[in-house]
This record gives structure tokens, C-alpha cells and sequence, in this order.
């Protein structure tokens, strides 16, 4: 069920717990979203946001921009043990090691992919939608059939930190599938 939030506006129920939120599904989550540094930030955020809130990551996310050179892959890929230690510092970001390897790690298998990593991801996007919108956050999988092939080729390819749950997150949020439930605004 969708819940209409303060400002009148019928959003998914957690579009209206918080402002940030508000913004971040009216604006951007489930839009469709392309190009290389842009896929590549949403995932590493995706990482981040593993064991946390979505609200903690979108908060910090002006930090993980400025530490992680604005989510250019070729730069985050020459970041060295002195760039691993400047980020274990920054408040501004989510200071877990395994998560900012993951990072680094992603970057430098960017640089290796034999196709453009917009291709690769998008590759794995249905081929047909949902054959019934979903009606309440229950009917929404946290894995799917392709979110699991999009982890397993990602983690072949040298990716870390992608399983497939943080892949069927990351598909939702780049519009690979919409899963915005029935009443929504944003509901196509």
C-alpha cells in the first residue's frame, strides 16, 4: 500500500519517512540511469549501504563523492595504501575497510571489462516488466533470477562486494526494473 505522504503526494511508504528519502524516490530511484562514473558510484554506494540504512548512505553522499574523486574509476583505481588510510579517516563516509577495497577493487575490474560497463549491467535488466506491479513492499524480491547471473558474472570479472541482493538494489535504484508499487506517482 502506498502511503500519501505530508505534502500530499501518494509515494511508496518509505519515499515518505523522510525528506531525503522523498527526494531521493521522487527524483532518482528507478529512473533509468547510464554511463560509466554514474553506474559505478551507484554501485559502490549500493556496497556501502550493505548492513546500513539507505538514509545514512544518501547523507554521506556528498562525502563519498569528494573521497572517492567523484566516483571516476580510472582515478579511484590508483588510489593506494595512503588513499586507504586517508579514507579510514573521513568522517564524511562509511569507514569500513572491506567496503572501501571493494571500491578500489571495482574500479581497477572497470578498467579490465571487455565492453562498456553500462552494457555489462544493463545486460542483465528483464527483458520484459513485472507482469503485475507490486502492491505492498512484501511483493517486492530482494533477489532475483537476474540479479543473481549479474553477481556472479560481476564477481568472474574480478568485482567485489556485488552479491546479488546489493545487485537487485542497484538494478531498483538505476531503473533496471521499477519497483514502485501500484499508487505510486512514480508507478509507469
Amino acid at each position: 500500500m502506498t502511503l500519501v505522504g505530508t505534502d500530499g503526494v501518494a509515494r511508496c511508504p518509505w519515499g515518505n519517512s523522510a525528506p531525503d528519502y522523498a527526494e531521493y524516490h521522487d527524483t532518482e530511484w528507478g529512473v533509468p540511469l547510464h554511463g560509466q562514473d554514474e553506474l559505478y558510484e551507484r554501485l559502490c554506494l549500493e556496497a556501502f549501504q550493505s548492513g546500513l540504512s539507505w538514509i545514512t548512505i544518501l547523507r554521506k553522499r556528498e562525502g563519498f563523492r569528494r573521497a572517492f574523486a567523484g566516483f571516476v574509476p580510472e582515478k579511484v583505481a590508483a588510489f593506494s595504501d595512503d588513499d586507504v588510510a586517508r579514507l579510514l579517516a573521513d568522517s564524511a563516509i562509511v569507514r569500513n575497510r572491506a567496503k572501501i577495497a571493494a571500491a578500489i577493487t571495482n574500479a581497477r575490474a572497470i578498467a579490465e571489462l571487455d565492453r562498456p560497463l553500462d552494457d555489462l549491467l544493463w545486460s542483465f535488466a528483464p527483458s520484459e516488466p513485472r507482469p503485475k506491479r507490486p502492491r505492498t513492499m512484501a511483493d517486492v524480491p530482494a533477489i532475483t533470477p537476474e540479479s543473481k547471473a549479474m553477481a556472479k558474472e560481476l564477481k568472474r570479472r574480478g568485482f567485489a562486494f556485488v552479491g546479488p541482493t546489493t545487485c537487485y538494489a542497484l538494478m531498483q535504484a538505476t531503473g533496471m526494473v521499477d519497483d514502485h508499487l501500484a499508487g505510486c506517482f512514480r508507478a509507469s
